[in-house]
């Protein structure tokens, strides 16, 4: 971790110290086919984490693991998984609508729980004194996310707590709410929560809070790669995709990226990587500040 800090001196961080690392992937969507596109894309994405994630305190997964929720592509993404043995840090992770649409719901959300080892639709972790909270539909809609009233007060009170630390909270949802990040305007389509106006309400009153989605599987170099980041209210990422990338010419891109996350003092720094070539995506480094509000 020293040396990727070392690197990174032109950016300010040279001398300040690193607090927190993690990676956040998304849209892996493994097949049972053991040499597909998309299980090769992932098995270089971690390969990528083993070498240069020293010191993370995990891998955070914003759904679709799978392509289509099938146990022999469960078997084939903790095949992938276990190849790395203790190289990697852990997992954590929520669902996609890949993972649990189109099917009997009951069925489908347990062979996710299974096959990933989540806690839950939704489920909240404090790793080294941050908040990190992941979100589910509770519902299994072919596109969209349904959080019940239920989940959306459990998430209002999560994000309190601890506030007054004024410290970042990451939270994790698949799909990203209307007119934010790269993907989800209304002419792109790949928005996605029933209770829009609900979630976001909910983010407004914790500006604290660091919203990671995936679904669109939009590239890191299209703009609004991040929304809300350089104001004072809560910032929102899209985290492309680790299987394939899509493109503001609404086409389909081979390619593979993902998020390399820092946590300093007064800031948060969100990188984006490209898999693919093993480098830093140029156009998506951002820097969030804090306190926040």
């Amino acid at each position: 971790m020293a040396d990727r800090i070392e690197q990174q001196a032109g950016e300010g961080q040279r001398d300040e110290e690193l607090l927190l690392s993690f990676q956040v992937i998304t849209d892996t969507h493994v097949r049972g086919d053991e040499q597909h596109t998309h299980n090769v894309n992932l098995e270089r994405a971690l390969q990528d984490i083993a070498e240069n994630g020293a010191g993370s305190v995990g891998i955070m997964h914003a759904g679709d693991v799978t392509d289509h929720g099938f146990p022999e592509e469960y078997e084939a993404w903790n095949q992938i998984w276990h190849r790395f043995g203790e190289a990697l840090p852990p997992l954590y992770v929520t669902m996609g609508n890949h993972d649990v649409a189109m099917g009997n719901w009951e069925a489908r959300l347990g062979q996710f729980l299974r096959g990933t080892g989540a806690e839950g639709i939704y489920h909240d972790h404090w790793i080294d004194g941050y908040h990190f909270i992941f979100l589910g539909t509770e519902e299994g809609l072919e596109l969209f996310s349904s959080l019940s009233e239920k989940q959306l007060a459990w998430l209002d009170d999560k994000l309190g707590e601890n506030a007054a630390a004024d410290r970042p909270v990451f939270v994790f949802l698949h799909q990203p709410l209307l007119n934010t990040v790269a993907g989800s305007y209304e002419a792109q389509r790949w928005y996605g929560v029933v209770q829009d106006a609900e979630l976001r309400a909910v983010l407004a009153r914790h500006p604290q809070a660091i919203l990671f989605t995936g679904h669109t599987h939009w590239e890191m170099d299209a703009p609004h790669t991040s929304y809300g980041a350089e104001g004072d209210g809560p910032a929102m990422f899209n985290a492309a995709s680790v299987a394939y990338l899509w493109t503001d010419e609404d086409e389909h891109k081979d390619g593979s990226q993902g998020f390399y996350v820092e946590v300093y003092r007064n800031h948060v720094l969100v990188r984006g990587r490209d898999f693919t070539c093993g480098e830093w995506v140029e156009s998506a480094q951002f820097r969030v500040e804090y306190p926040r509000g």
